[in-house]
């Protein structure tokens, strides 16, 4: 099973625009398959039982107008999600009672301890990103809007190396006066 980017969408708050305004728009996708599969308490035990105890997930957006000639709009997204493997005597943590390796979650390096596997999963492979640019970048007129983002980690005990970029569908919105 390999891994892929999936569900790239776009979501705006209006459809129309003053020149004036800040626009920010929604970029919601998801990392599926072979991590999703194998990032699970069994997995987490034996890589930190072979001192593979970090993780660390890369990924990015880009906004883009125009179909052809693509132009980038606002500040570009670039940071990562991080997985620290620590050993743990809380039985709440933990779903099966002889393991004792947990994982906390990091992004913008806000940790963060999920309640179970599935909150973990959803953690550290779905992303829901807010991007602002001003409207005066595209300037009067409609304007079909794109995203692209790209996601990478390196090889561990539980995942294949992986980098993959993907678009969404194009959006429209309208900036007027």
């Amino acid at each position: 099973m390999t891994n892929t980017i999936s569900g790239v969408s776009l979501e705006k708050p209006a459809d129309k625009f003053k020149v004036d305004e800040n626009v920010a728009v929604n970029v919601r996708f998801s990392v599926t398959g072979a991590l999703r599969e194998a990032f699970n308490e069994k997995n987490w035990e034996k890589a930190y039982n072979n001192h593979d105890n970090v993780f660390k997930l890369r990924y990015g957006i880009k906004l883009y107008s125009g179909s052809l000639r693509k132009r980038e709009i606002g500040k570009p997204l670039d940071t990562y999600k991080k997985v620290a493997l620590f050993w743990t005597r809380n039985s709440k943590l933990t779903q099966m009672a002889e393991k004792k390796v947990w994982v906390q979650i990091s992004k913008n390096f806000e940790p963060f301890i999920p309640k179970n596997q599935v909150e973990a999963k959803e953690m550290l492979l779905d992303f829901d990103e807010k991007l602002n640019f001003n409207a005066s970048d595209l300037g009067v007129g409609k304007h079909k809007i794109g995203a692209e983002v790209y996601v990478s980690w390196f090889k561990h005990d539980y995942a294949e190396p992986f980098d993959q970029k993907a678009q969404s569908k194009e959006i429209e919105i309208e900036i007027t006066k």
